[in-house]
């Protein structure tokens, strides 16, 4: 069974950066997609990104494209997300997910996702 534990959040200045860690365990890890999800206090969970168990595609939200990257290491069993440039409606709570399907089902479909880990906090200060 695959689990997953996140880490890296933090309180950081606007226009700073962050690195987040997602640690996978299990045998078939690195045959699931990955991705971050986000949930900022009185709103919904929303997509950020998610990157293809080969790491060759990946998918951004709109509101993170340019300023966020995703990547994995196999190898490692981690799948990474560097915050560059954050803004203060960045704060949220950043949980990884895994799944055996598509990273296009994990960004339109997230609540059939296999996978949650439990979340790490990410504040941006203005």
């Amino acid at each position: 069974q695959v689990q997953v534990v996140e880490s890296g959040g933090g309180l950081v200045q606007a226009g700073g950066s962050l690195r987040l860690s997602c640690a996978a365990s299990g045998r078939t890890v690195s045959t699931y997609a990955m991705g971050w999800f986000r949930q900022a206090p009185g709103k919904e969970r929303e997509f950020v990104a998610a990157i293809s168990w080969s790491g060759r595609s990946t998918y951004y939200a709109d509101s993170v494209k340019g300023r966020f990257t995703i990547s994995r290491d196999n190898a490692k069993n981690t799948v990474y997300l560097q915050m560059n440039s954050l803004k203060p409606e960045d704060t949220a709570v950043y949980y990884c997910a895994a799944d055996r399907s598509t990273i296009a089902t994990m960004r339109d479909q997230p609540r059939y996702l296999e996978v949650w880990g439990q979340g790490t906090l990410v504040t941006v200060s203005s």
